[in-house]
């Protein structure tokens, strides 16, 4: 079965919004098979298909999916020909650290690096671009 990650740009990701709590995650997908600190600082919680990334504050930053296919409204884009859509769609697109980021669609990928797909909180674009 192929992955797929279902995108409502700064809204939520498969269902999950990001208005989403740890405490609420854990409601909503039990305990993480990991919980770590990672090297920018955020808790990220590890399903292994899915890493949800958090700040201290509990607020919700991104949300990173193994998908192969990115669902946005009634597209389907394969991840092949994901960096095609995000340049043709979305003029103010840019690269950082090897992703090309999408403040459009909210989200950004590592396109030498499939399948993972990583979708930005609202405040996440900025971030990324001070990297």
């Amino acid at each position: 079965m192929m992955q797929a990650m279902r995108l409502d740009p700064f809204e939520a990701v498969d269902g999950l919004s990001f208005a989403l709590l740890p405490p609420e995650l854990v409601q909503q997908l039990g305990w993480p098979q990991h919980e770590r600190r990672n090297a920018v600082g955020l808790n990220e919680y590890d399903y292994e298909e899915r890493i949800l990334r958090f700040q201290d504050s509990g607020r919700l930053e991104e949300v990173t999916v193994r998908a192969w296919v990115l669902h946005l409204g009634s597209l389907a884009i394969p991840f092949a020909h994901l960096e095609a859509f995000v340049r043709t769609h979305d003029p103010e697109c840019f690269e950082r650290a090897g992703f090309l980021v999408s403040p459009r669609y909210g989200f950004a990928f590592a396109p030498d690096c499939p399948p993972w797909i990583t979708a930005l909180a609202p405040h996440g674009v900025e971030a990324w671009r001070r990297l």
